[in-house]
């Protein structure tokens, strides 16, 4: 299964997009050995339109057009599910094991995510109440996926 994370809007260079390619490099190297063949992230360049709702709309189209058939999809919105890393692992490997060709993750931009892309979602995944900017719930979303991965090559670096 692939894993693809699609982001609204660019991580400039600094410590936050180094942090999250040592991420996705570390999901990377380790998915492979739990059947997690690939990480992408693709960044969706902001809508540049003055009304919120076609701005919304327009990334949301963006989004849905790089959507795999048959792929999961993960919505990250504020209001959507607070889940652990046992749940999210669990989620992840059942999505595997039933032949899923890829799971895309969505992170919104500063408008958040369109309604179309919040009802085409499998899951709706919240990092708390919070309000968080995108750049750290992307960092925050390759942490997740991978400790899901050590937790399902067994691995210690996730502790209960």
């Amino acid at each position: 299964m692939r894993l693809i994370v699609a982001a609204i809007g660019r991580l400039k260079a600094g410590p936050e997009r180094e942090l999250a390619e040592r991420f996705r490099d570390r999901v990377a190297k380790a998915g492979r050995a739990v059947g997690l063949r690939d990480i992408e992230i693709v960044e969706i360049r902001e809508s540049r339109a003055q009304d919120v709702a076609k701005r919304v709309l327009e990334e949301s189209i963006a989004l849905a057009n790089i959507v795999p058939e048959r792929a999961v999809v993960v919505a990250l919105d504020e209001k959507g599910q607070n889940v652990d890393s046992g749940a999210f692992t669990g989620a992840l490997r059942g999505w595997r094991d039933a032949g899923r060709p890829a799971a895309v993750l969505c992170i919104g931009g500063a408008d958040g995510l369109g309604a179309e892309i919040k009802q085409r979602a499998d899951l709706t995944l919240a990092f708390g109440a919070a309000t968080w900017p995108h750049q750290l719930v992307r960092i925050m979303l390759l942490e997740q996926l991978y400790r899901a991965v050590t937790i399902l090559a067994g691995h210690p670096y996730h502790r209960e």
